[in-house]
């Protein structure tokens, strides 16, 4: 299977801080990939480097482009486009928000926006930093279906994603990130279950299993002075 995302030994420095570490990753067609950890291991960075939005400082990304790359930045748009921009912007629940200003909408609803404007793009891959943030559980349910959606039809899915229950139930893959690297990788069950879970978010966790899947439950570990 060919990858549409590889990342090899990728490290990138923020001045003279090292924020990302020597981070290997790939994404295969139509994968769902859930980027997990606690606060400031560096997870966004790492999106965005291997967008192409900040240069690494060690190491190589190869990524499958989408329409707009392609087409050029200078090349007037086609009736495939509009065609293409419309669809996705029903596929994303905000079809009644194409006149609005993008100053006008809510925080949710710029989510909703950003995420037709990745789908516009007929891309091979949808690289999301915290894709359900600001959104109600509704719209959260719309987003992850509509992503399995795009996933059915090839395209490979990293996001962020900060509810480990709802990582761990949308994502075929886990890969944890703390203190800049990789400390786990694998099925959500072996991830969430394993040592480096329970040492990054300072959690003990626990699975119970509800109708045959697993509720993952978390408790805060107790503090050295008991």
């Amino acid at each position: 299977m060919t990858a549409v995302l590889e990342a090899r030994g990728l490290s990138v420095r923020r001045g003279p801080r090292l924020v990302v570490a020597d981070v290997s990753l790939g994404l295969g067609p139509g994968e769902a990939l859930a980027l997990i950890g606690p606060n400031a291991a560096g997870k966004s960075t790492l999106v965005r480097a291997l967008a192409g939005l900040l240069p690494p400082s060690a190491g190589e990304e190869r990524t499958r482009l989408g329409r707009y790359p392609h087409r050029g930045p200078l090349r007037p748009f086609t009736a495939e486009d509009d065609t293409a921009v419309a669809r996705a912007l029903e596929r994303s629940g905000v079809e009644t928000l194409a006149d609005r200003p993008l100053a006008t909408l809510s925080a949710g609803e710029r989510q909703l926006a950003a995420l037709a404007r990745g789908l516009a793009q007929e891309p091979a891959i949808l690289l999301l930093d915290e894709p359900a943030a600001h959104l109600d559980i509704g719209h959260q349910l719309r987003l992850f279906r509509v992503l399995d959606e795009v996933r059915r039809e090839g395209v490979g899915v990293l996001a962020v994603v900060h509810d480990l229950p709802r990582a761990a139930a949308w994502a075929e893959r886990l890969v944890l990130l703390a203190g800049g690297r990789v400390v786990a990788e694998g099925p959500p069950a072996a991830v969430l279950a394993g040592p480096a879970a329970a040492e990054a978010f300072e959690v003990a966790i626990r699975a119970e299993h509800l109708a045959g899947r697993p509720v993952y439950l978390f408790d805060e570990k107790p503090s050295p002075r008991g």
